[in-house]
């Protein structure tokens, strides 16, 4: 099966979406698709943080650390739903470990998980570079971070879509049309 609907039974057009998943997986650029399709504005938590603190993500890894880097990911999540009109959010990959997250996204957020299999992602991050958190063993580390995100996704997730061996616009109508038949 290539989708599949999750946990609350129906889609709404008036809440935000997020776009949630694996690293690879394909959320910026579904993201900024699905957004053109809906009419909505795109919100790259990631491409957020970046411009604000103007270091990449590697850099603020090194900087920073990955802690800090969460806490800024929460708050611009925050921001991000408390808009009143509906937008497309690309979440990073990690976003959905921190509790505070999921409560955020399960109240104001409808939420679609870009299922990748091992392979697409490790075909698509290739050696992890720029990727701190793949850093010496990209797929060990993919790996690893599948086995402790993927019942996560599958909790927060309204709607589960494989993005294996399909191209954005496949994955954007698919995504449409779930939204359509399971619509509050």
């Amino acid at each position: 099966m290539r989708s599949s609907n999750r946990r609350r039974p129906a889609v709404s057009l008036t809440r935000h979406l997020g776009l949630v998943g694996m690293m690879g997986s394909g959320k910026t650029t579904v993201g900024h698709a699905l957004a053109r399709r809906l009419g909505r504005p795109m919100i790259d938590t990631d491409a957020e943080i970046v411009s604000a603190v103007g270091l990449s993500v590697a850099e603020i890894f090194s900087t920073h650390g990955e802690a800090w880097f969460r806490a800024k990911e929460s708050e611009i999540l925050s921001d991000c739903l408390r808009r009143e009109s509906p937008v497309v959010i690309s979440l990073g990959g990690g976003a959905v470990l921190a509790e505070h997250n999921r409560a955020l996204l399960r109240s104001w957020a409808d939420v679609v998980w870009l299922r990748a299999s091992l392979a697409t992602l490790t075909l698509r991050v290739g050696s992890g570079s720029g990727r701190p958190i793949l850093a010496g063993d990209p797929v060990g580390v993919l790996t690893r971070l599948i086995e402790v995100r993927g019942p996560i996704y599958t909790e927060v997730a309204t709607l589960i879509v494989d993005v294996d061996d399909r191209p954005t616009r496949s994955v954007v109508a698919e995504v449409v049309r779930l939204m359509a038949t399971v619509r509050r």
